[in-house]
């Protein structure tokens, strides 16, 4: 019993880690200060940081549906999931299972957690926070301080009942991963 809910905890965690692709996030990191001047804005810094947390947080979204598989010649393929299988589809000669791809309500679920995540870390940064709404910080401190565990700890709480099975751009092959994992 308590192995299990120790699995299903730290798998909670690893779907937590693989909830924001860390190509944005860092792209986020990277590019937050420049667009914020270290949170000293002018109008046309808080129309570019507003248009980086947007495409970032698409880019949360977009990811939550890509997944990968090897091919039989042991290429990386990456594809968007799709209700009816996957795109772009594979050769008709493929071993592919295209079934297995589909869109599942999970795969919902975590575009709309990848959304809300990547939403408290982006508004909550200190460059975001100075440059966007500076009265924020000094008259909300308390809510800064609480808001990202609680986000943190429901989230966790969700990816343990809806776990995390895609395979998405910068993640191992289905195949690869599930094979070192049994």
């Amino acid at each position: 019993m308590a192995t299990t809910i120790k699995n299903k905890t730290l798998s909670g965690v690893g779907n937590l880690i693989k909830l924001l692709p860390t190509g944005t996030v860092f792209t986020f990191q990277f590019l937050n200060p420049v667009l914020t001047n270290n949170g000293h804005c002018t109008t046309i810094n808080k129309y570019l940081t507003s248009i980086l947390i947007a495409l970032c947080g698409l880019s949360c979204i977009f990811s939550s549906f890509t997944d990968s598989y090897e091919d039989e010649e042991g290429s990386t393929r990456y594809i968007i999931a799709t209700p009816k299988g996957i795109w772009p589809s594979p050769e008709q000669s493929s071993s592919v299972d295209v079934s297995k791809y589909k869109l599942r309500v999970g795969d919902f679920v975590h575009a709309a957690f990848a959304a809300v995540v990547f939403s408290v870390v982006a508004l909550l940064d200190d460059n975001t926070v100075q440059c966007l709404y500076p009265e924020f910080e000094t008259n909300e401190k308390m809510l800064m301080m609480v808001v990202p565990p609680v986000i943190g700890t429901v989230s966790g709480s969700v990816f343990m009942l809806f776990p995390n099975t895609r395979h998405g751009i910068g993640y191992p092959p289905s195949s690869q991963s599930q094979g070192d994992t049994k």
